[in-house]
């Protein structure tokens, strides 16, 4: 037990990895039509970037609480690495042919990822399984860069994770 022990202390952080520390996790691909994770660009509805504005229905300004990676309309979304499903996570609660999204647990990472139909809400996942396929978003938002919502549970900028 000392022996692990002192291996987690002086060996693991040498080599960049420490069990409790997400800084150095990065997202594999979750878009089928986007390998990448490209960055929502501008379009008539805003910007894809953490922090961007946004103006709610009843006019108020606030910002944008995750990142948008692009992603076409019934596109296959994957497990951006390991990862625990642990239920749906609905962004408007109005129930319009957008609001599903689902909430994982991965890299020492809580995560939510918004307009994507799962096929299951709990169980687990390897890096690159299947998670689900992005709704329609066309049909709620013509014209806008379809797109994968990804938004931290403590709703901290997800951007160093991309």
């Amino acid at each position: 037990m000392k022996l692990y022990m002192l291996y987690g202390v002086l060996v693991l952080p040498v080599l960049g990895y420490s069990p409790a520390d997400a800084t150095n996790v990065k997202f594999g691909s979750l878009c089928s039509s986007n390998l990448n994770n490209n960055v929502r660009g501008d379009d008539h509805y805003g910007r894809g970037n953490f922090g961007a504005p946004r103006k709610g229905k009843d006019g108020a300004k606030r910002k944008h609480k995750g990142l948008d990676i692009v992603c076409d309309d019934g596109s296959t979304i994957y497990a951006p690495f390991d990862v625990k499903l642990n239920g749906k996570s609905a962004p408007y609660g109005n129930n319009n042919a957008i609001d599903d999204g689902i909430t994982l647990n991965g890299q020492e990472l809580c995560f939510k990822l918004f307009y994507v139909k799962p096929d299951k809400y709990s169980g687990s996942l390897k890096k690159g399984q299947k998670i689900g396929t992005l709704l329609p978003m066309q049909k709620v938002y013509p014209g806008i860069t379809s797109h994968v919502h990804v938004q931290m549970c403590d709703e901290s900028d997800p951007t160093k994770y991309f």
